[in-house]
């Protein structure tokens, strides 16, 4: 049944007609979750709208309305407000008076502390994961670099980013250290979404390709010293490239 016409501003439109990219996006990750009870759907709401800022269908700056994002997600407000409230201590929205929520600014200095921590703990990855992984597990490496140079060939940058990700966390998980995956979670989705807030502005991500696959290189050698000196220089080049686009956008 077509739901009855009503008037609405644009705004109200671009975040809420059922073909914007936010509600395709929105409703096909909550397709991928298990189905929950009333009590979790604040989880929900946290983990869509999270999902939703990684992706960049919700932009550094844009206001996220509660009244909006309820009808996203098909639940009522206080769920979403409660999410919100959780988004917000863990840096991802800030809360503007008068205003509401807003998606937090990228900020170059913010990034550059997330990519220290990252940079180190990268190498430390690399290091503990080369005496231990297998050539099936090197193999995969290899492939995730192959998908990568026919992303670039085609020139699909959201698909590079992708792997790219796939690539450097699949080193972490063969670190087979909790901790060290615990903490690089905690701060790996701000730098994808800086990547990929940025991937347009950068040069083209040939450089990275080739660092990966020394890195890969490397590993097969069984030189872990190598591996993670090749994994920080590599984090760094990245991380350069990444705040000089910020800084310009900022100005």
């Amino acid at each position: 049944m077509n739901k009855p016409s009503t008037p609405q501003t644009p705004e109200f439109k671009q975040v809420t007609q059922e073909d914007s990219p936010l509600f395709l996006s929105v409703r096909s990750f909550l397709s991928t979750l298990d189905t929950n009870d009333e009590s979790r759907l604040p989880q929900r709401a946290y983990l869509a709208i999270r999902y939703a800022i990684r992706h960049l269908k919700l932009e550094p700056g844009q206001t996220v309305l509660e009244r909006e994002m309820a009808e996203i997600l098909g639940m009522s407000r206080t769920p979403v407000r409660e999410s919100l409230v959780r988004l917000e201590t863990e840096g991802w929205v800030r809360l503007i008076p008068r205003r509401g929520f807003i998606v937090a600014p990228l900020v170059a200095d913010d990034l550059q502390q997330i990519y220290e921590v990252v940079e180190a703990l990268d190498g430390v990855a690399g290091y503990l994961a080369t005496p231990k992984v297998t050539d099936t597990e090197l193999n995969h490496l290899e492939q995730l670099i192959q998908e990568q140079e026919k992303a670039l060939e085609l020139d699909n940058l959201l698909a590079w980013t992708e792997l790219d990700d796939q690539f450097h966390n699949f080193i972490v998980d063969l670190a087979e250290n909790q901790r060290l995956r615990g903490i690089v979670d905690s701060q790996s989705d701000q730098l994808y979404r800086a990547r990929l807030y940025t991937i347009g502005l950068r040069p083209k991500p040939i450089h990275s390709v080739i660092e990966h696959k020394a890195i890969l290189a490397a590993m097969r050698a069984n030189e872990p010293g190598a591996v993670r000196t090749l994994l920080q220089s590599h984090r760094h080049r990245a991380r350069n490239e990444i705040l000089e686009a910020i800084r310009s956008i900022s100005k």
